[in-house]
């Protein structure tokens, strides 16, 4: 009995644990995020697609909407952490972040959308970096991003009863791409596509590569992208400086193999091709829009000084503005911004002021308008071209981008100088020997890693110049002080004519705007050398981006190149200075100078000094056409 009993109490406990091992919890199954006192409604769903892969969505609705648009972003970025900040009761601070107009989105009475791309944070399927188009011979699926926007508006218009039926996407950057990709083939719901600074030509002009010479401090963002769907698996830095560490790796191709990056497919594949081939053209957002009919009103806005994403923009704009027969569905805004900067405070960048908020300015009178133009019908008074100038800092409204037809050119001239017309005489030089061992850092060292804190890379394009000019490797050529103002609008054309002793090489050109020795209220400016625009080409691309070829050692060649985009004006009291360099380092890879079959790979060997002789007098000197407005 004694025993019976025993067992019995233990085996009631033994019940008693089990029971209370199964509910001792204080955790609800399915938690509901509740804030009462909040004015919108947040939830998250999986929208399922065409081929049954789900994308992770939040939904930030305003109380009381009713016949409200929806405004939308698909991102690579994290929806459910990155794009709000969960914890604010109030819109306006939850759209705090990343790619989101916070003030226009809020006071428009919009019901905001974000959504994980394929691949990304919480949606399934398969990541593929800007994944090719439904057609392409790089793409064997069925879906793309535009596929996935076409179903997530189709579900949106259905689901979401408060709204009036009519969808507008935005994004920046890689969401600028997704911006584009929603024009192929668009849903009937969709009424407007903003995309800022967005991924257009990775070879061209944006992430990858700049005229042909690969922007290595992106190597990182490659990894993190790609390598899990949460961006977890960090990048690790062993330099303080980027510039030692990517000297010790030698090539670009040792770093990325250092870092695992052979692991990544997309690795591989801009490894494989370093050339403009059917790869990357095939991918070109501006060549797809080209050929794609125009169906949904667009905006497309760039950042004068984007450190990122510069050419996609006005390349884009070129692409799609000829279809716009009666002017009212192509437009561009360009403002005085680093990449992104339009969302949020922009009243200076870097130590250049622009006696404004130019972001608060352009999201009040010309984003705003327009989204609420095409999405609920209200009038607006936008420009077909909205456009920073800067130098005499003020908003311009424009017919047309560029304004200027014709180009004048300004000659580099012996002995440094620089101006309107020709050097006399015979043909003469100036000369520079590029070392590959001690290239020409972008900013004074240490070079500190990609990051948007502080502006040492958010800034970088603006930085002052004269670090580099006073370097032996490292030409410039200077006008006398101006005048009268001189004013510029749409893309410098570089007519460099060149000669090395070695068999490949990159040129550098920069159009520098030099202040006065000092500057009354504003100390910090007193001779600072301000680049307006300035890019990278790679030599052996001189007959075409298609055809990698050795240099003629020793031979004056021609390099002709466009510069970014400038709307600036060289006050009166400034002058003018050309810079040219052979290499730009750690952003950009070190041209060996020796033709190697693919510079990714080039062995420490093949890195050989070159003297570069630059011809600024005779029939063939040098010169920048400038497009200057008379």
């Amino acid at each position: 009995m004694v025993v019976k009993m025993i067992g019995g109490a233990a085996a009631a406990l033994l019940l008693g644990s089990t029971v209370l091992a199964q509910s001792y919890t204080e955790r609800p199954v399915t938690p509901k995020l509740v804030n009462e006192a909040a004015n919108y409604d947040r939830r998250s769903v999986d929208i399922p697609m065409r081929d049954g892969v789900k994308l992770h969505t939040v939904i930030l609705t305003p109380r009381g909407a009713k016949d409200a648009p929806i405004l939308m972003t698909r991102t690579p970025y994290n929806a459910e952490a990155g794009a709000m900040n969960t914890k604010a009761g109030d819109l306006a601070t939850a759209l705090e972040g990343y790619d989101n107009a916070y003030d226009v989105i809020a006071d428009g009475g919009y019901i905001r959308v974000v959504q994980d791309i394929r691949g990304k944070y919480g949606s399934k399927g398969d990541y593929v970096m800007n994944r090719p188009l439904v057609g392409s011979s790089l793409n064997p699926t069925k879906v793309d991003d535009s596929t996935d926007c076409y179903d997530t508006i189709d579900w949106l218009v259905k689901d979401l009863k408060q709204s009036n039926g009519k969808v507008g996407i935005l994004g920046i950057s890689y969401d600028g791409y997704e911006a584009l990709v929603a024009l192929i083939n668009p849903h009937p719901a969709l009424k407007v596509s903003v995309p800022m600074n967005p991924m257009v030509d990775g070879w061209r002009g944006d992430d990858w590569f700049h005229n042909g010479a690969f922007r290595q401090m992106n190597m990182e963002y490659v990894w993190e992208q790609v390598a899990t769907a949460d961006n977890s698996m960090p990048w690790f830095h062993n330099f303080a400086d980027q510039y030692a560490e990517f000297m010790d790796a030698g090539s670009a191709g040792e770093l990325g193999r250092r870092h695992g990056l052979d692991q990544i497919s997309t690795w591989q594949k801009v490894t494989k091709h370093p050339s403009y081939d059917a790869f990357w053209q095939e991918q070109a957002m501006d060549t797809i829009l080209a050929r794609a009919p125009l169906k949904v009103p667009v905006m497309l806005v760039g950042s004068l000084w984007d450190q990122e994403d510069i050419y996609g923009a006005t390349a884009a704009y070129r692409a799609i503005k000829p279809k716009d027969a009666n002017g009212d569905m192509v437009y561009l805004s360009m403002g005085p911004w680093y990449h992104g900067q339009e969302i949020g405070k922009a009243s200076n960048l870097g130590n250049v002021d622009w006696d404004q908020d130019t972001g608060k300015w352009w999201r009040a009178r010309v984003l705003g308008p327009f989204l609420a133009h095409f999405l609920k019908g209200t009038p607006m008074d936008v420009a077909p071209v909205t456009v920073f100038q800067s130098g005499a800092n003020q908003w311009q409204q424009l017919k047309a981008w560029p304004s200027v037809p014709v180009t004048t050119p300004l000659y580099l001239k012996p002995g440094g100088a620089l101006g309107f017309t020709k050097a006399e005489g015979a043909r003469a030089t100036e000369d520079y020997v590029s070392d590959p061992a001690h290239p020409v850092p972008f900013v004074p060292r240490p070079v500190a890693p990609v990051g948007y804190d502080g502006d040492h890379w958010t800034a970088w394009l603006t930085s002052d110049q004269r670090n580099a000019a006073s370097r032996p490797d490292v030409l410039t050529f200077t006008t006398e002080v101006l005048s009268a103002p001189v004013t510029i609008a749409g893309q410098p054309q570089v007519h460099l004519n060149a000669a090395t002793s070695g068999t490949d090489s990159d040129w550098v050109v920069k159009l520098v705007d030099v202040y006065p020795e000092q500057v009354a209220g504003d100390q910090k400016m007193g001779g600072y050398q301000l680049a307006v625009a300035m890019d990278i080409f790679r030599g052996r691309y001189r007959e075409g981006f298609d055809k990698p070829q050795t240099i003629a050692a020793d031979t004056p060649l021609t390099y002709q190149f466009a510069l970014p985009n400038a709307n600036h004006v060289f006050r009166k009291g400034h002058r003018i200075m050309v810079q040219v360099q052979s290499s730009w380092f750690p952003l950009y890879d070190r041209n060996p100078q020796r033709f190697v079959s693919n510079i990714f790979f080039a062995k420490p060997e093949d890195y050989q000094k070159a003297t570069q002789r630059i011809t600024v007098g005779g029939a063939d000197a040098s010169f920048i056409a400038l497009p200057i407005v008379k």
